[in-house]
């Protein structure tokens, strides 16, 4: 019987760091799982890939491996590691070959909203700290989004700008959470991702930032690909 998966690896989007999976982390290793926080360093996605490459290697056996955002992006391209046992998308990208969050976000409805990315600066992106909460963070205490605003983690462009080679969900079991309230990638840009991925689906009301915001509701979704590839 194939071991049971009792790994998780958790890869952060941009703007952001992995401690933003604090809530997530503790409700994992509380039910026995062995948790990594991926720290990609956001400069390209073949370096990203590669580290959460490294954190793969490292494990004793299978995981489920997890992106939010830009992460979705990461883990499409990472996830045909052989010790990924299923995917996660929390609110996040999931490209097709040749796509790129820059062609994702292009793609969307007239209507849809539209991330206060401010020009680039010395080939880095930030996101306007005036509207940061609102788009990214709206069910947080203002206290929080305004520190996430502050703290930023610088984005390389060409993150968003590279198109996926490899896609992972075409051979790895798929669930995706849909954040219903998300003002950074709209939800029906979600599901519809979701829905080619064939992916197991979540929906939860909840803004980008759902996986500080509702760490239960993320955790499930992570423990059910867990336990559904168990012994598969």
């Amino acid at each position: 019987m194939p071991d049971p998966v009792k790994n998780v690896v958790l890869v952060h989007g941009g703007f952001v760091d992995g401690s933003g999976w604090r809530g997530v982390y503790d409700r994992l290793t509380a039910d026995g799982y062995r948790v990594t926080v991926v720290q990609n360093p956001t400069l390209s996605l073949e370096d990203d890939v590669q580290v959460t490459h490294r954190a793969l290697d490292a494990l004793d056996g299978p995981a489920v491996l997890v992106g939010h955002s830009y992460g979705g992006v990461v883990i499409t391209e990472a996830g045909l590691h052989e010790k990924v046992a299923a995917l996660a998308y929390i609110a996040a990208f999931a490209p097709d070959k040749g796509e790129s969050v820059n062609s994702l976000l292009g793609d969307a409805a007239p209507d849809a909203p539209v991330p206060p990315i401010l020009p680039p600066r010395d080939g880095f992106l930030f996101l306007d700290r005036d509207k940061f909460a609102a788009s990214f963070a709206a069910d947080l205490p203002p206290g929080q989004a305004a520190f996430m605003a502050s703290s930023q983690v610088p984005w390389g462009v060409d993150c968003p700008a590279a198109a996926v080679t490899r896609t992972a969900w075409r051979i790895r079991l798929s669930w995706y959470l849909v954040a219903t309230d998300d003002h950074m990638i709209a939800p029906p840009v979600q599901r519809a991702m979701a829905d080619r991925v064939g992916a197991t689906i979540t929906e939860v009301p909840g803004s980008h930032a759902v996986y500080v915001s509702n760490p239960a509701a993320v955790a499930a979704v992570i423990t059910d690909a867990a336990r559904f590839t168990s012994g598969r």
